[in-house]
């Protein structure tokens, strides 16, 4: 424990996508139980450079993604690494400086985290420009690397893996400005619940199984995850719920469309109890966001992946396949095949979930504050010669 100096930890995040946000939470719960040592200030970055058009930009931003995913897969793969096109990307502000300034003048805060990729590179470009001296950490929310995530004036970099950590090498990040601590998430996910009275709790059945689609805050659930349960396609007799986040249109069409459905269907829209729901489940399909799956893991909730968003999520899902925790499915027809397999052969399910609880790190959020504190703690501004990456 970090003791004898209390830090304010200025916390910037984003609500594009909803990850960004949730791993902002989770530090601040874990600054709320480690004690007033550890005080935090958390602000949605896009809301406060640009108030009257960040609505409208996040509007947009999920139109294109959700409709255009192969435009953002292009382009973020040729920006991942240091090139002409990721030096442009990283040059383009959508922020002015003065209005990041005066936050922090106002704040006063000893150190800086950002959870969102645009506010790590502004808080580098203050920092380029003599308009901070505060230490920067910046905590990536993928299992995956992006030059956007990495700026010269960061002080330390907060991973999921160590797949991270050696992508984060590979682009000439010293290994002393890592930290290995996997995605910060609350507590809630990591405690052990008797299912069968979550399930009677939430209105399920205890004795079948239970499905769980999510797709992130925006409740993105792919439309072909949803048409299964219409179809005479999946055998058995699970139950499925269905939760659509802040999509509410989304809520509304399934509502129509399964309204007629002869399985057993709960459809919800956000809820601020996910992790019951993970924990009162057998199997979860979602996109592989990077809270998402971490949320799952440290519920020992096996998982059948659908519909990554190229770039970040394909990462993303290779990674969970590889650790054992998942399935992926690349097509309707394969996402039919692979859950009713899975419903079929429940020693494959507790394998999964076996894997699951070896591969969760439970004290992630914890473990990013110590190590954000202990930044604080240890940190001399540096001059302009030593912030520079040490490029290969």
């Amino acid at each position: 424990m970090v003791t004898g100096q209390t830090h304010k930890i200025l916390i910037l995040s984003g609500d594009l996508g909803d990850g960004h946000i949730q791993a902002a939470g989770a530090l601040v719960e874990a600054a709320r139980l480690y004690g007033p040592e550890a005080q935090t200030v958390l602000v949605n970055f896009p809301s406060i450079t640009h108030p009257k058009l960040h609505p409208v930009g996040r509007y947009f931003y999920t139109k294109w993604v959700t409709r255009f995913p192969n435009v953002y897969g292009y382009l973020f793969q040729k920006t991942r690494g240091e090139n002409l096109m990721s030096q442009l990307f990283r040059k383009m502000k959508f922020y002015t400086l003065s209005r990041l300034e005066r936050l922090i003048s106002e704040v006063r805060p000893t150190v800086i985290v950002t959870t969102f990729p645009p506010a790590a590179a502004g808080i580098s470009m203050l920092k380029e420009n003599g308009l901070s001296v505060l230490p920067a950490v910046t905590v990536i929310t993928d299992h995956t690397d992006h030059s956007y995530w990495l700026h010269p004036y960061t002080d330390r970099y907060i991973v999921a893996s160590e797949r991270v950590r050696d992508a984060l090498l590979r682009h000439g990040i010293r290994e002393s400005q890592i930290t290995v601590t996997g995605i910060p998430i609350r507590p809630a996910f990591s405690e052990v619940r008797d299912q069968a009275q979550l399930r009677e709790k939430l209105g399920l059945d205890p004795s079948r199984p239970v499905v769980l689609l999510m797709g992130g805050g925006l409740g993105m659930i792919a439309r072909e995850s949803a048409s299964l349960l219409s179809s005479n396609k999946i055998k058995g007799d699970a139950q499925f719920v269905l939760i659509c986040g802040r999509n509410h249109k989304l809520q509304e069409s399934l509502e129509r469309d399964l309204a007629d459905s002869p399985r057993s269907i709960h459809i919800t829209g956000y809820v601020d109890n996910v992790h019951e729901w993970m924990a009162a489940s057998d199997l979860l399909i979602t996109k592989p966001g990077g809270l998402t799956t971490s949320e799952a893991i440290a519920s020992g909730l096996p998982m059948l992946l659908f519909k990554p968003l190229p770039g970040q999520e394909t990462d993303n899902s290779a990674f969970l396949v590889e650790a054992g925790v998942a399935l992926a499915a690349r097509n309707e027809e394969e996402l039919a095949r692979l859950l009713d397999r899975l419903l079929s052969h429940p020693e494959e399910l507790n394998r999964m979930r076996r894997q699951a609880i070896h591969c969760r790190r439970e004290h992630a959020a914890h473990e990013a504050l110590l190590s954000i504190l202990e930044t604080a703690a240890a940190y001399r501004p540096r001059r302009l010669t030593d912030a520079l990456y040490a490029r290969a």
